[in-house]
């Protein structure tokens, strides 16, 4: 199973060392690899977020986003992303930026400083609407009750999510950009990318299942599967738009890590190879969750991953003004996520402890789904 599930990460990395050490040496070897262990550090809460989509897709999609995904992740976000940003700002061709980058890697790291407040407010506005979203429904197994009851009771007023979201965005902007009209305009850019690919999921979605119900219960057999039935399985359009929105996802989540890695290089063949290596344990981590049934096992895991991911879109929003650490946003992403897995255990041990059950409609109780989620 580890050998199965993992094995392209371990070739990719030793691929990826070996052309490190190539290229630069053991100091590249040495970069590689601690921008490898940054990249799943900052990056373990989008597993489990991933890992709650991708156990809705079809075996078919669950491939795709593991061969075509990790190309757009490695190549699109971590080589390619960072070179139209400092070409857009700088005005100048990728080739150009291509060029900068490596003579003039000084330049070239002032130029992504100066565009990270839009790309911040991008993807801090996708994140906390995915955040906001998670925490203002209402859903049978609450984490910290204390306060996800009286969230889920407020998130009963339609659109509260995109009332909080804007005047979030709306307030750091007025605080702290020093051009609130772009950060303003990418702001909203990412709440409207977030909608556009959720709602088109949860539509295709929904349509795929209908066309499922009407073709009999046959497609309801999934062998050896501990999650949804297969007429919870996105295929077709809504399998692609679900995952359009894991690669969108990946994309916020990737803005901190491109960035925090100009503080260890500013190489971008060294930074696309030490970021594509984790990128790919990401991956491989996301498909043992699916496979393992953790979720369905740990069931606060769902609920400490968007609290992190919360916490991580504050922190984008606040570095707009004021310079974040690394070490805070996953040191609050990995915590929220241990503490999620420990009161899960906790939880296990003492359901195993109760007397089963007794008396009427306590079938029908166990058949309960434990939760449930908003985003696709």
């Amino acid at each position: 199973m580890i050998l199965r599930t993992f094995g392209w990460s371990f070739g990719v990395t030793v691929v990826g060392l070996l052309l490190a050490l190539l290229y630069d040496g053991p100091t590249g070897l040495a970069l590689v690899a601690v921008l490898a262990v940054l990249e799943v550090s900052l990056s373990f809460d989008n597993a489990v977020v991933n890992a709650k989509v991708l156990d809705r897709m079809s075996v078919f999609w669950q491939k795709i986003f593991l061969t075509v995904g990790i190309a757009i992740a490695v190549f699109g976000m971590r080589l390619v992303f960072p070179l139209l940003i400092v070409g857009i700002t700088a005005k100048l061709s990728p080739v150009e930026a291509f060029d900068l980058a490596l003579n003039d890697s000084h330049r070239y790291h002032e130029l992504m400083n100066d565009a990270y407040p839009m790309i911040a407010a991008f993807g801090g506005m996708f994140l906390m609407m995915l955040f906001l979203d998670f925490v203002f429904e209402e859903r049978a197994e609450k984490w910290l009750p204390w306060l996800e009851r009286p969230l889920a009771r407020i998130g009963k007023l339609d659109q509260l999510s995109v009332v909080v979201a804007g005047g979030s965005l709306a307030f750091v902007a007025w605080l702290s950009a020093d051009d609130p009209g772009n950060v303003m305009i990418a702001g909203v850019l990412g709440m409207v990318t977030y909608i556009l690919v959720n709602g088109l999921g949860e539509l295709f979605s929904e349509a795929t299942d209908e066309d499922d119900e009407d073709e009999g219960e046959e497609a309801g057999e999934t062998a050896g599967r501990s999650g949804p039935s297969s007429l919870a399985l996105a295929t077709g359009k809504a399998g692609f738009f679900l995952f359009l929105y894991l690669e969108v996802l990946d994309a916020s989540f990737s803005f901190d890590g491109v960035i925090g890695a100009f503080a260890i290089s500013t190489d971008p063949i060294v930074i696309a190879l030490g970021l594509g290596i984790g990128a790919m344990y990401i991956r491989s981590l996301t498909v043992f969750l699916v496979r393992k049934g953790t979720l369905h096992e740990y069931v606060y895991l769902e609920h400490g991953a968007h609290w992190a991911i919360g916490a991580l879109a504050v922190c984008m929003l606040v570095s707009i003004g004021h310079h974040v650490p690394e070490w805070i946003t996953g040191g609050l992403g990995a915590g929220l996520i241990i503490a999620a897995f420990a009161s899960s255990v906790v939880r296990n041990r003492n359901q195993a402890g109760e007397p089963p059950e007794v008396g009427p409609g306590a079938a029908d109780r166990a058949k309960e789904p434990t939760g449930s989620s908003k985003s696709p």
